[in-house]
């Protein structure tokens, strides 16, 4: 009887290639035994952290159940285990995966400046996951998009309680960071600032129109509801130089920033107005008449100087969808968002090997793209 060919890919010629981009200063096995992923060999056991990320991108990135990956793995050469076996090492490599994740965001070439003296710039969003049955978040991704790469420039893994912050936007750096509503927090904020030496961070953030508590020059409560209830017009835009209350009673704190107001197109209008109506059904909850007035503006609330137009800063602010894409594009090409396991170890395991292909993968477009999408 004749020899049945091996249709598996030729994993180890493949695994060369993938190797070469990660870090050189990265020793996988030191990492995989400090992180338990491997604690000892066995003869049928997987002995070196090679092997086992393939085995984790097999599984995740790779679509592959965990049969069909012990299937593949024997098929290749690969390793030896049982689908159980396998199951229960990567239950045991989270902090295996997550320290790759680290080392790859660490090595990552800095982004050419795009704007205002030289300074990168960052959006900052998040993304909600959902395990098999569950009808709300279970995971939440927190990212930050650096425009000028192409490319995230962080990336954190929290469960349903991580709450978007710009607190979680990575370590201090030469930035301007852009965000939506679900950022505008003013301690945050005055947090996020604190963190870097004067002139270092800046941001553009989207607020809603009860989200900051505002004062003006004078220290008298400022009422944004009431300044777009009585926008004038044919007015285009209009600016205030305003402090959010940032701190505690007891400890009193201000955020200086400028609020800048625009309305929205008729039609971008409706359709906000239309989602507010919609929400309010399916809560059966009465809508506020003031949140109808708000729906048909865009309000930014920046602490960039005044030496840069307003008019510059909304055109700015309007690159937020770059970081949508990128979200959009890790569901739709690398089926993040398809989770097949149901415990807490299991979900990350599968999270992480996304996020190690996502990286690997924007690294090879940079060397083939004159300029990031």
């Amino acid at each position: 009887m004749a020899e049945m060919p091996c249709t598996a890919s030729p994993a180890w010629d493949s695994w060369s290639a993938v190797a070469t981009r990660l870090p050189p200063d990265l020793d996988l096995d030191a990492l995989a035994r400090r992180t338990g992923a491997i604690r000892r060999c066995r003869e049928d056991s997987v002995c070196d952290a090679a092997t086992l990320v393939q085995l984790t991108l097999a599984r995740g990135p790779g679509g592959k159940s965990l049969k069909e990956t012990a299937a593949w793995a024997h098929l290749s050469g690969v390793a030896e285990l049982t689908a159980q076996s396998l199951n229960e090492r990567l239950h045991r490599s989270v902090a295996f995966l997550a320290g790759i994740l680290h080392h790859l965001l660490a090595g990552r070439p800095t982004g050419r400046a795009v704007l205002w003296s030289g300074r990168c710039v960052h959006i900052a969003d998040g993304s909600s996951l959902s395990q098999p049955g569950s009808t709300g978040t279970d995971w939440r991704l927190h990212g930050v998009y650096d425009l000028g790469s192409g490319g995230f420039a962080h990336l954190e893994i929290t469960d349903q309680r991580g709450a978007e912050s710009v607190l979680r936007c990575g370590p201090p750096g030469n930035e301007v960071c852009i965000a939506d509503r679900n950022y505008a927090k003013a301690r945050d904020l005055r947090a996020w600032l604190d963190q870097a030496k004067d002139g270092e961070r800046d941001f553009i953030v989207r607020v809603g129109w009860r989200a900051l508590s505002l004062h003006d020059a004078d220290g008298h409560p400022f009422s944004l509801i009431r300044q777009l209830q009585a926008w004038p017009a044919g007015t285009e835009l209009k600016e205030w130089q305003l402090t959010a209350q940032a701190g505690t009673a007891k400890q009193p704190r201000g955020l200086p920033l400028r609020l800048i107001a625009v309305p929205l197109p008729a039609d971008k209008r409706g359709i906000a107005q239309r989602k507010l109506h919609r929400r309010a059904s399916k809560s059966c909850k009465p809508l506020d008449p003031r949140s109808l007035v708000a729906a048909g503006f865009l309000v930014l609330a920046t602490s960039l100087p005044s030496d840069i137009p307003a008019a510059e800063i909304v055109a700015v602010y309007r690159l937020r969808w770059q970081i949508e894409l990128a979200f959009k594009r890790l569901k739709s090409l690398l089926h993040i968002d398809r989770l097949p396991t149901r415990t807490e170890a299991g979900s990350l395991s599968w999270l992480y090997a996304h996020l190690i292909v996502l990286l690997l993968t924007e690294d090879i477009c940079r060397d083939v793209l004159d300029s990031p999408p």
